[in-house]
């Protein structure tokens, strides 16, 4: 029996590609699951930030921060978020930026590392990106990340105080060095089986394809 893929992803629960590219990727893994000689895959999330300056509240819409962030024109913004909102879909995710509160992602990031101790970062990633994108929920307050964590089955009081006394914040940064030391400056970017680098949201073919090369390789050399 092979060791499984290794699948590593560099996100920030803030990045729209980031949640169109998970999307993306289960996609190309259920339909190699489907496979005779199914391909055996571990997925792991990884912490990047991309405005880490970014205050907790941030006063304004998505078009102000991107507008004020990157300098661009409100009228550019506006057409960028279209056709973000118009991939999505494609994923099939329903963006929405006009519910969306722009904030400080650090204490999120703490979160899912809160969650993988506890065997749930897949369901913790999935409610973080799904409770931004597409319900409006806030995503850097404690209280409301509590109450996220509460949804997906972790103990209340524990994910408080984890993110109260910064207990995986040296975990994050971890990440963060890893991802420099990997050259990363943009996310998603995906490291499989410690060998492949994939950046971007590539459609669901292009995961499937690799993943059943790689997968041939490490039958065929076991």
């Amino acid at each position: 029996m092979s060791e499984p893929i290794s699948i590593d992803i560099w996100s920030d629960i803030a990045c729209p590609w980031c949640y169109i590219g998970k999307r993306n990727l289960e996609k190309g893994l259920a339909a190699t699951a489907a496979d005779d000689d199914a391909p055996q895959v571990s997925v792991t999330f990884h912490s990047f930030e991309l405005s880490p300056d970014t205050p907790v509240d941030f006063d304004g819409d998505e078009i102000d921060f991107l507008a004020g962030h990157k300098g661009m024109p409100r009228e550019q913004v506006e057409q960028m978020l279209a056709h973000v909102t118009n991939v999505a879909s494609g994923a099939g995710l329903e963006y929405r930026f006009d519910l969306l509160q722009h904030t400080n992602t650090v204490k999120a990031h703490e979160l899912l590392h809160f969650a993988k101790s506890k065997g749930r970062q897949h369901e913790m990633e999935e409610r973080l990106m799904s409770a931004y994108f597409t319900e409006g929920r806030h995503v850097g307050r404690i209280d409301d990340l509590v109450a996220l964590a509460d949804e997906v089955g972790l103990d209340a009081d524990e994910a408080r105080s984890a993110l109260e006394t910064n207990a995986h914040l040296d975990d994050v940064r971890a990440d963060q060095a890893q991802a420099r030391a990997y050259g990363i400056n943009g996310v998603p970017f995906f490291v499989i089986d410690g060998q492949y680098g994939v950046s971007g949201a590539q459609p669901p073919e292009a995961f499937e394809n690799v993943i059943r090369d790689i997968w041939a390789q490490k039958t065929a050399a076991s």
